[in-house]
């Protein structure tokens, strides 16, 4: 079985090693952005203690990484 990961794991994978930078939380979702060849990338991701996977896919579709990207990021 695949690890799972928490929103704020996912958030910190993603700021430390994808270049996000975070820009505001309403409630249990917070915002990340990048700026990639002059478009802005955004990105939420729910602050749960344990991410399903399409849950988790569904933020790494938005912020343009692949899950295997991810993963070896970890």
């Amino acid at each position: 079985m695949a690890k799972t990961f928490s929103g704020k794991e996912v958030m910190k994978v993603l700021i430390r090693e994808f270049g996000f930078s975070f820009v505001s939380q309403k409630g249990s979702h917070a915002k990340l952005k990048k700026k990639v060849r002059g478009r802005i990338v955004t990105t939420i991701v729910p602050i749960h203690r344990e991410l399903a996977h399409g849950t988790l896919l569904g933020a790494l579709e938005l912020a343009g990484i692949e899950e295997q990207d991810f993963r070896e990021a970890v």
